[in-house]
Formats: structure tokens, C-alpha cells, sequence
């Protein structure tokens, strides 16, 4: 899939984590529950946000766009190997899709700006 830079304009929800977009956008979720995100009132109303998937031997980071109809992965990179472990050790190295952290933030970030 595409490199980061090519959604680097893109609008990022980083508060958005996997089950409050499911939540949020299936149709029996469509609520703001946590008062943290609007309600989707049509199939216009989108999110734009990062996962990390673990189910993989090696984590991988996945910018997803959701909207009431669809999630459509943009683009996945793996996460580098220092990076991945650490991450791995905090969700005691269980499988699954769980929001970025801190450091996984930053580094998606990174990877988001312009090569100079």
C-alpha cells in the first residue's frame, strides 16, 4: 500500500480508537457515548485513523478510513523491530487491533512528513 507521506494532508482522528469506530459507526452504535465524537448523521460523516494489528508475527500499523458503510484500509507499514517489541510487551503480546500509543504515534508521524 502507499507510502504515509502520500496522506500526510489527511485529517487524523487520533483519538479514535478500533471500538469506538465500531461503536460509533455501526448502525446500533450511532451514538457518542464517550461525548468524544459527533454522531454520524449520514454516510458523508467519516473517520480517518491509525490501528495497530498484531495478529501477525510482525505488528503492523494500518491507516484506516471508516464510514457507516466501510472500513477501508489506506496504507500499513510494519512498525521497526525495537518498536514492535515494545509495543507487543504492552498489550502483553496478545493478538488483536488496538489503537496506537505514544511512541507509536510519534513515529507514524514521522513517517507522515516530508522526506527532506
Amino acid at each position: 500500500m502507499g507510502s504515509l507521506q502520500n496522506y500526510r494532508d489527511l485529517e487524523i482522528d487520533w483519538s479514535m480508537t478500533p471500538w469506538d469506530a465500531v461503536t460509533l459507526y455501526l448502525e446500533w452504535g450511532n451514538n457518542s457515548w464517550h461525548a468524544n465524537h459527533q454522531p454520524v448523521r449520514s454516510k458523508a460523516d467519516f473517520s480517518n485513523y491509525f490501528v495497530v494489528y498484531t495478529w501477525d508475527k510482525t505488528p503492523r500499523a494500518i491507516l484506516v478510513r471508516r464510514n457507516s458503510e466501510e472500513a477501508r484500509e489506506l496504507a500499513e507499514l510494519e512498525l521497526p523491530e525495537d518498536l514492535g517489541r515494545k509495543f507487543l510487551d504492552s498489550v502483553g503480546h496478545l493478538k488483536g487491533v488496538y489503537p496506537p500509543d505514544k511512541e507509536v504515534r510519534t513515529w507514524l508521524e514521522e513517517q507522515m512528513r516530508p522526506q527532506q
